[in-house]
């Protein structure tokens, strides 16, 4: 069906066969037709499950350590220059108030997706899928993710980039190529690979991030004063405005998509239990929506680092992370402020980038295989997503950055709160299962509730932010985006009554169900490798269990699973006037 290496269900759930394992493609002993898959899509070392459901065999990291994998990829300094654009262009009353705004939403709108997906051992795609937007609906926030990885990988370039010239006076443009290299090998490892990374550099990346402003404390202590009072340098009123703070949120608002980062890690969360409950817990609150108060935070501080670098170093360069940096550490460290400075912005970005481009490879993934119906293997996507930010790298996108990010911001705002209002409102109204059913075999191909939704917010937001509906409608058309997703994904789910969330029953109605062991493994009638029973759909085509990505490949079943009877669509017991569950 595909390619060379057969999965053996002799070996641990999921896992691949020996690497001298026969190739096996063709018809299995009874006649039905075999899949095997490609080496590298074979090896769950390296795919890391990035089509299907996590299995619990596979989550053998503590909530803990998940918690601070996740956690460590929030070192970007990308809050920095972000933080600092906002305050330099809106002034200092405005960039913070439109900060804590943004950082609310983004919290708020965390805490049901990041439980979702440490529940469910899913990423965000995938919960996509079951929240609201159906099993081609969520290809659209495929790449609407895939996006978000190759902007920020190439905006976090950019900036080890403008490191490695001071440090080094490497041509910027070798240095975007460099800082593209530098990640591949670490990420063509997988989560592995990743957390090791992350807990080695945690502890230089906490000196250099605490260090500047410890120097500040003493050698500037009255910097925080002028800071407060600190007006712009594009001839902002003074005090606060509400048009700024628009803006200012909006461009904010840009990394709400980050939570599908967070979720890549939380997807192998261990199983809640009595034990470890309140372990779990705080750490799905931390490593999910908690990383924006850690972002918040260094938002404001890349803004006064910048502030008090202004002076000395001119606009463009206080709006670039290393240059503050040295700044602030001249004091204490002399000629040694360069290379410390320097190792800290690298240390930071390698940490950031490895993390999009391995979330941007789990997103081309998933966006290509339903369009394709093939899966060569989550690495070879790393090359293109690579490819896309180096692209962008090299045509200087750092110098757009609030207007691309504030553009960004409509379409991932939009999306994100459909989901976490179909997640907080329509399973709690009972307009949608109670639980994230991602499954081809039991999916409609797109549900209006919420991709209907996020089309119709984003839409009419990035109407508005390119100034149709006036100045006003222009600077809040973020907030648009969001109040439209959120008021219309309850409505259309009530309004066809959940009719579009199950395309037939599902006989063990999903994980969330109390079967004896949810762990027992049922072995696919197409790859003969064994899975748990989430990621196990029952195939009339096959006359058996069929795994998720091997439903998901299958071009030639014309879905009848949906169509035999008494497969009949599953209409929600929804009342008939709506309602909206208290908190």
């Amino acid at each position: 069906m595909t390619d060379t290496v057969t999965r053996d269900d002799a070996n641990p759930v999921g896992e691949a066969a020996p690497a001298d394992a026969p190739a096996a493609d063709g018809p299995t002993a009874d006649g039905a037709p075999q899949r095997s898959y490609a080496k590298l899509a074979a090896d769950e070392s390296r795919e890391d499950y990035s089509l299907r459901y996590a299995p619990h065999s596979f989550r053998r990291w503590s909530p803990t350590m998940v918690a601070s994998t996740a956690l460590g990829g929030i070192a970007y300094l990308a809050d920095f220059a972000i933080g600092a654009s906002i305050v330099f262009t809106y002034g200092f009353t405005s960039g913070f108030a439109s900060i804590l705004c943004a950082a609310t939403i983004i919290f708020v709108t965390g805490i049901p997706i990041a439980r979702a997906c440490a529940k469910y051992g899913l990423d965000m795609d995938l919960v996509t899928r079951g929240a609201g937007f159906g099993y081609f609906g969520s290809t659209l926030t495929s790449l609407i993710y895939a996006s978000f990885t190759f902007i920020f990988f190439a905006l976090e370039g950019s900036i080890m980039a403008q490191a490695m010239h001071q440090a080094v006076g490497l041509p910027v443009e070798i240095g975007y190529l460099v800082t593209t290299l530098i990640v591949i090998p670490i990420v063509f490892r997988g989560m592995g690979a990743l957390a090791k990374v992350q807990a080695w550099t945690q502890p230089i990346w906490l000196i250099g991030l605490v260090l500047p402003f410890l120097v500040l404390a003493f050698e500037a202590p009255d910097a925080w004063g002028a800071f407060g009072s600190f007006e712009g340098t594009e001839g902002a009123a003074p005090g606060f405005s509400w048009i700024g703070f628009g803006l200012g949120t909006g461009v904010a608002l840009s990394l709400i998509a980050q939570i599908g980062e967070q979720a890549d890690y939380l997807r192998f969360m261990p199983a809640k239990t009595e034990a470890n409950k309140r372990r779990w817990n705080l750490a799905v609150l931390a490593a999910g929506p908690g990383w924006v108060i850690i972002g918040a935070a260094k938002q404001l501080g890349g803004a006064f680092l910048a502030f008090v670098a202004l002076e000395a170093v001119g606009k463009t360069h206080a709006l670039e992370p290393i240059a503050p940096q040295i700044e602030a550490l001249r004091p204490w460290l002399g000629s040694f402020a360069l290379p410390a400075a320097a190792i800290f912005v690298i240390v930071s970005q390698i940490k950031i980038n490895v993390t999009n481009a391995y979330s941007g490879s789990l997103s081309w993934s998933n966006f290509f295989s339903r369009l394709t119906h093939r899966h060569p293997g989550r690495v070879w996507y790393i090359f293109l997503n690579l490819a896309i930010a180096l692209t962008l790298m090299e045509m200087n996108m750092f110098a757009a950055l609030n207007k691309l990010l504030g553009f960004y911001s409509n379409v991932g705002i939009a999306w994100i709160v459909a989901v976490a209002a179909d997640l907080v409102i329509n399973k709690r109204a009972g307009w949608s299962p109670p639980y994230i059913e991602f499954k081809r075999a039991y999916l409609y191909t797109v549900n209006p509730a919420g991709f209907g939704s996020m089309v119709i917010a984003s839409t009419v937001s990035i109407l508005a932010f390119f100034g149709l509906f006036g100045r006003y409608a222009e600077a809040f058309s973020t907030f648009i985006a969001a109040g439209l997703a959120l008021l219309l994904c309850p409505l259309i789910a009530w309004a066809t009554r959940g009719r579009y969330y199950l395309a037939r029953p599902n006989p063990v109605n999903g994980p969330h169900v109390e079967v004896p062991d949810i762990t027992a493994t049922h072995t696919c009638a197409v790859c003969e490798t064994a899975y748990e029973l989430p990621d196990i759909a029952d195939c009339p085509v096959q006359s058996g269990p069929i795994c998720s990505l091997c439903c998901s490949l299958d071009a030639e079943c014309g879905d009848v699973c949906r169509t035999l009877p008494g497969n009949e669509p599953v209409l929600m017991p929804v009342p008939t006037v709506p309602t909206v569950p208290s908190a």
